[in-house]
C-alpha cells in the first residue's frame, strides 16, 4: 500500500525523479552563494576582519 494514489511502493522511476531534484535544488543551494563569495578581493575580506 503507497502512501500516493498510483506510486507503487518500490516505484524506482519516482524514487529517481526524487533524488535528482534534491540533488538539483541542493547544488543550486550551494552554487549561489559561492558564486557571490568568489567574486568578493581576498585582500579586502581580510582587512574587513
Amino acid at each position: 500500500m503507497g502512501l500516493l494514489y498510483g506510486v507503487e511502493v518500490f516505484d524506482r522511476t519516482t524514487f529517481l525523479v526524487a533524488s535528482l531534484v534534491l540533488v538539483a535544488v541542493a547544488l543550486a543551494v550551494a552554487y549561489l552563494p559561492a558564486r557571490r563569495a568568489s567574486r568578493v578581493d581576498p585582500v579586502v575580506a581580510r582587512r574587513a576582519e
